[in-house]
């Protein structure tokens, strides 16, 4: 699929708590201001869900109001959503966009989304309910860290950018290899550029990233504090309430949500829930970084720097030549 110029696509990357909302606010309205119409596509994992506002940090109803956003609040928690079906509903949105002579903004902090949609992704085996099964009882049995080593000895590059208690996404790479005798990182093959290229415009991949990490170790603490403050837990005991819905859920297993569920488990104390979702969202930026690093093409703008949202600005108005 090709993009027009103009309009012209362009993409904000970044790790979490980066900045990311507030660059692409500020980009489009300076776009509407001089007479150029633009609309926000997600590209975030979990702003997808209802019902999961506060701890996804999902923009207010201020924020939405000033351009119109996709991809926010498409699935119930219980639903799944995959890379695939990102890939599918961000070109059709693409496409729509342009044809209503406005601005794609592709937003957001779930490098696999980027990476599928811009290189594309091999088709995968389906998922498997029995050597799913036959994943979760060796687990319960020797746990995910140890699960965790068996998927680096088959396939590091998967291994390296997950956590040692992903769960979810150790058990589906190992599935995959399970059914394929091809490890995960294999789907995940880089395409010809070209195909990247025609969907983004040249230069206009962007990329919010600290030169200090100590800067967005702050914000990220910060962050996590006011969620807290503005009521987080409620809103996880109002998703607990509901009564289908369990750990083991991709909505649930969202940083924040995951550790404050197992507060209200009793696995972990109440006392400890700030610092164990700090210490997550920490760890969720660091292999968004790691991601973003392994792209090339991406115009890195220092998030910690003064003026590092006009610097973007400029930049993207440079790419779509106004």
């Amino acid at each position: 699929m090709s993009c027009p110029k103009p309009p012209s696509c362009l993409a904000i990357a970044g790790p979490t708590a980066s900045g990311k909302t507030a660059a692409a606010l500020a980009l489009a309205d300076v776009l509407a201001r001089k007479g150029r119409a633009a609309e926000i596509v997600s590209v975030d994992s979990a702003l997808v869900y209802r019902g999961m506002d506060i701890g996804t940090a999902k923009p207010d109803a201020r924020e939405l109001a000033t351009c119109p956003h996709h991809l926010i609040d498409i699935r119930d928690p219980l639903q799944a959503y995959s890379a695939a079906e990102f890939v599918q509903d961000a070109k059709a949105l693409v496409a729509q966009i342009h044809a209503r002579g406005a601005i794609a903004l592709l937003v957001g902090g779930t490098m696999l989304y980027f990476k599928a949609l811009l290189d594309g992704m091999d088709d995968m085996p389906p998922a498997n309910p029995e050597i799913r099964a036959r994943i979760d009882a060796q687990a319960t049995e020797r746990g995910w860290p140890a699960m965790h080593a068996d998927l680096a000895r088959i396939d590091p590059e998967t291994a390296a950018r997950l956590a040692p208690a992903d769960s979810q996404r150790i058990q589906r790479a190992l599935e995959v290899w399970m059914i394929s005798g091809r490890p995960l990182s294999s789907f995940h093959t880089i395409k010809k550029r070209a195909s990247s290229a025609s969907l983004i415009s040249a230069g206009g991949f962007f990329s919010l990233e600290p030169e200090n990490r100590a800067w967005l170790h702050e914000r990220i603490a910060r962050r996590f504090e006011a969620m807290l403050a503005s009521g987080f837990l409620d809103e996880v005991r109002r998703l607990r309430a509901r009564g289908d819905l369990h750990a083991d859920l991709p909505s649930i297993r969202c940083v924040g949500y995951r550790q404050a569920w197992e507060s209200l488990d009793g696995l972990h104390s109440m006392d400890s829930l700030g610092e164990r979702g700090i210490a997550a969202t920490r760890q969720l930026a660091k292999r968004q970084i790691t991601w973003l690093r392994g792209m090339e093409f991406r115009h890195a703008v220092a998030c910690d720097q003064p003026a590092a949202q006009e610097r973007l600005i400029e930049a993207a108005l440079r790419v779509i030549g106004d």
